[in-house]
């Protein structure tokens, strides 16, 4: 199937199906997550297919010789049309990478899609590698090497793990909404990164933080939630907020966060403990983006101002979202990434 077949596939599932990009859609005849899940790796780190979607995706916060920001992503993300893995042209995956290098003052994004089953994209657990075309994640989640190329930027990076996998929700249960959605999530979010942009400009030498999530379900979105604001943020006193709310068509919003100590112990916040709220917005890409936001965690005196390092962080991909580094300030100083999707 080559990528105009496989566009086709993905823009009416994206366009009819329940909240954003579908997620919402019934996951009628696939696994759904339950609680009190039982992890195993490394068998996790790799594919899913009985899940309708799944995704491995970082990002991370670099700053050059000169103390120029930047900011990095790379995700692959995988759809099923069935619940089984199948091979060759009867596999019913369908695969969508994104990469992404954000500087202060422009922001570089390219796209992949491919079709499963026939080696041009995919995921192994061991030894790990999650590839789509030439682009690659791959090595033993102590040590990992990274690529992407575009048509006018790529990056080589190394990453080194410094602290343990943590666990979102119950124990890797995190719950989506009122109604009981939820999807399997764990994160990596103490690598260091080192590595080489390259821009238009010319070659930059880089290091910095990275942080990696790995999530599955097959609905995590209910059918009346449109979208999702997305914070992860690293304080300079070595703790961590990972931080979403979902936003409702009533206007209401569901929201989760976990607290993550430099040692990597973890408390959970329930709906309601976490606030978002936009302070100001940007028009980007024919849409008004909220690009700076108050963030606040009372049980643990957050109150910070979330603000983006470039307000055009707009990926202009098939499903199109925002996603970009973030300064961080107020009772806790620090950087960042926040995601913001379902903005039409």
């Amino acid at each position: 199937m080559n990528a105009k077949v496989l566009l086709l596939c993905l823009l009416p599932f994206e366009a009819t199906a329940q909240g954003f990009a579908g997620l919402g859609t019934s996951a009628e005849g696939f696994a759904v997550p339950k609680p009190n899940p039982a992890f195993d790796f490394p068998a996790d780190h790799g594919a899913h297919p009985e899940y309708r979607i799944e995704w491995w995706y970082l990002t991370a916060n670099l700053t050059a010789g000169d103390g120029t920001p930047y900011g990095l992503q790379w995700t692959l993300f995988r759809s099923a049309l069935a619940p089984e893995a199948g091979e060759g042209w009867t596999a019913p995956q369908l695969w969508m990478g994104h990469a992404a290098v954000t500087t202060p003052d422009e922001h570089f994004v390219t796209e992949r899609l491919a079709r499963g089953g026939i080696g041009q994209a995919g995921v192994t657990a061991e030894p790990f590698e999650a590839w789509i075309d030439d682009w690659s994640l791959q090595g033993d989640w102590q040590t990992l090497q990274m690529n992407a190329t575009g048509p006018d930027f790529g990056y080589d990076m190394t990453l080194s793990a410094e602290g343990p996998l943590v666990f979102h929700g119950d124990n890797g249960f995190s719950v989506k909404s009122a109604q009981g959605q939820a999807s399997y999530y764990y994160s990596q979010p103490f690598f260091s990164i080192t590595g080489t942009l390259q821009l238009p400009a010319g070659d930059v030498q880089v290091t910095g933080n990275a942080w990696l999530d790995r999530e599955w379900s097959s609905q995590p979105l209910s059918d009346d939630q449109t979208g999702w604001d997305w914070f992860s943020l690293s304080f300079d006193d070595g703790n961590k907020l990972m931080g979403f709310r979902l936003q409702q068509t009533d206007g209401n919003n569901y929201t989760s966060a976990t607290w993550i100590t430099p040692d990597g112990k973890t408390t959970a916040f329930p709906d309601g403990a976490f606030q978002a709220t936009p302070l100001e917005t940007h028009t980007t890409a024919g849409r008004d983006i909220p690009v700076r936001w108050q963030v606040q965690l009372p049980d643990k005196d957050i109150d910070v101002t979330v603000s983006a390092i470039n307000p055009d962080a707009f990926m202009t991909t098939t499903v199109p979202y925002w996603e970009g580094p973030v300064t961080v300030t107020g009772s806790h100083d620090g950087i960042g990434y926040l995601e913001m999707t379902g903005y039409e």
